[in-house]
Order: C-alpha cells, then sequence, then structure tokens
C-alpha cells in the first residue's frame, strides 16, 4: 500500500480549499483519507499553511511519499529541513541539541522574513489604493470647464437685452 501526503480540496467552486491529509495512494483525490496534517488556504496573501510539524515528520520518516504541491509546503514550514536535520543525527554528524539548535535558527529568520514580506504586502496594497480626497479633487477639476460654459451662456441674455433697448 503506497501511502501519499497530498491535498483534498473542500471549498466551493472557484473557492479553494485544502486539507494535507495521509492518503492510500488508490483512494480517490477527495475520498477516504488515514490522518489529517493541517489546511492550506491559497486564496489568501500569503497563503496560509497550517501544518502539525510533529505528525509530518512521523509519517516522511515512516515512508510516506508527498505529492509535489505538498512538497513545498512542507519545505516551506520546515518539516523537510528538519528531516534533514535529524538524518543527520542519526549517521552521527552532530547531537540533536545542535540540530534544533539550527531548526530555531532557521525558524526565527523564516518568521522574520515572512513578517517583512506581508507588510510589504500590506504596505504595497496600500500604495496601490486611491483616496477619497484625490477622488473629490480630480472632479473639481472635471467641473471647471463646465462653468466656463456657463459664462458663455450668460452672455447671451445680455445681448438680448441691448436689442431689446434698441428696438424701443
Amino acid at each position: 500500500m503506497a501511502v501519499k501526503m497530498r491535498l483534498q480540496r473542500h471549498g466551493s467552486k472557484k473557492r479553494p480549499f485544502y486539507f494535507i491529509v495521509i492518503a492510500d495512494g488508490r483512494s480517490p483525490r477527495d475520498g477516504k483519507f488515514i490522518q489529517k496534517l493541517g489546511t492550506y488556504n491559497p486564496l489568501t496573501v500569503p497563503a496560509t499553511v497550517q501544518v502539525d510539524r510533529q505528525k509530518a515528520l512521523d509519517w516522511l520518516q515512516k515512508g510516506a511519499q508527498p505529492t509535489d504541491t505538498v512538497r513545498r509546503i512542507l519545505s516551506f514550514k520546515g518539516v523537510l529541513y528538519l528531516k534533514h536535520l535529524l538524518r543527520g543525527v542519526s549517521l552521527g554528524l552532530f547531537d540533536e541539541a545542535t540540530a534544533m539548535e539550527k531548526f530555531t535558527k532557521w525558524s526565527t529568520e523564516h518568521d522574520a522574513q515572512m513578517a517583512k514580506r506581508q507588510s510589504a504586502n500590506k504596505k504595497a496594497r496600500m500604495d496601490r489604493s486611491v483616496p477619497i480626497v484625490k477622488k473629490v479633487a480630480e472632479v473639481t477639476e472635471v467641473v471647471a470647464p463646465v462653468v466656463e460654459v456657463a459664462d458663455v451662456t450668460e452672455e447671451a441674455p445680455a445681448a438680448t437685452q441691448e436689442e431689446t433697448k434698441t428696438e424701443e
């Protein structure tokens, strides 16, 4: 039985939401699964991912094969890096404390980088939006030529008044 780590689609049409699950490779995409590991929401910016690292690591060590998308998600969350470090511990390259120290260092740097990206994205969205004050200013500039047309129409009645005076 080939065990896969894959996405199980939920959500309505054009509004995807995924569960990250462990399932038999022969079962359908949205069918029976063994265990739920987390969630993935691609609609948020940046995408929201929640994964139980320990469960995912246990399944990877048991031989579960992640799909391409799940592999990228696990890499993003650091599960594959943690597996790599634990493999180094089992080979005797360094001890477990050093591995956990490396992982926490990577995790803090990664979290800081993600917070920086999120704030930059939020700032970019704010810069793209046009404040209401500018829209009102643009409208007053457009109204100015209409006023000039109104001045021309005021002169016409004055001319007709002069004509009426000459007729008298």
